[in-house]
């Protein structure tokens, strides 16, 4: 399940995806007139992003809404994207908190629970311990908002820590849209607050193919494959790329 690709429910899904082509297509027409990617219209994608300001506030809508931790991080110097995690499964301090320098890494043996919002959606309350070096295990649903269109684009991610010696690694997996079904009620309301927020959801699973009759130009030699249509929305790696950052100490957490 790509998103909601395959929930077997079309008529209104087919309607609102045409509208979603037709955005993406548009977009894409404006911000690369040339259909080269290294070729963006600057000024344009200037005009037509979520701002950060306007990403921060809706991370504390997501995280009322959802009743569990929404956290903005803002992209790294050569994406154009900022991102939410919305923690699914795991616990709080969440691992991406520990990642980002806002919570100290665990030093002991401890178990936490993920808080459950009001209608239960994720079922039984799950209970994750830092089982020494075992180590954490997590889920999310991250949030990419464009700073070059106004869309957002949902994918699942797992984060894991580890410990090596004193050191962590934390890892981050991400996967090409939403898949496991037990996220599926939350990703939905996620959905829905965005439409609220006026803030167009582009399903992931329909754009990490390459678009047609578009140039890759440079970015094959900079990762060895073509770029795919999310690549031109939001960042620049490819979309499941695995990212890993150490934090030396057991209590000495760094930004990565």
């Amino acid at each position: 399940m790509g998103g909601c690709t395959d929930c077997g429910k079309k008529g209104g899904c087919d309607t609102r995806k045409h509208g979603m082509f037709a955005a993406i297509d548009e977009a894409l027409g404006r911000l690369y007139p040339t259909r080269r990617w290294d070729e963006r219209d600057e000024t344009v994608a200037l005009q037509a992003g979520i701002p950060r300001e306007e990403g921060e506030a809706l991370a504390t809508a997501i995280a009322a809404r959802m009743g569990t931790l929404a956290l903005f991080r803002a992209g790294d110097a050569d994406e154009w994207c900022d991102y939410i995690y919305v923690l699914c499964l795991g616990r709080t301090p969440a691992i991406v908190e520990i990642r980002d320098g806002r919570s100290p890494a665990p030093t002991d043996t401890a178990a936490g629970t993920v808080s459950q919002p009001p209608d239960g959606d994720l079922g039984d309350t799950v209970v994750i311990e830092d089982g020494g070096d075992v180590g954490l295990d997590e889920r999310y649903l991250r949030v990419a908002l464009s700073g070059v269109a106004r869309f957002a684009g949902v994918q699942e991610v797992a984060m894991t820590l580890r410990r090596q010696g004193g050191d962590c690694v934390i890892t981050e997996s991400a996967r090409g849209g939403v898949f496991d079904p037990i996220l599926l009620p939350r990703f939905q309301t996620l959905v829905a607050v965005l439409v609220e927020w006026d803030i167009r959801h582009i399903d992931f699973g329909e754009i990490v193919e390459a678009p047609e009759g578009f140039e890759a130009a440079s970015y094959k030699e900079r990762f060895g494959v073509e770029p795919v249509i999310a690549n031109y929305l939001f960042y620049p790696q490819p979309p499941t790329t695995v990212g890993t950052v150490v934090l030396p100490g057991p209590a000495a957490p760094v930004n990565s």
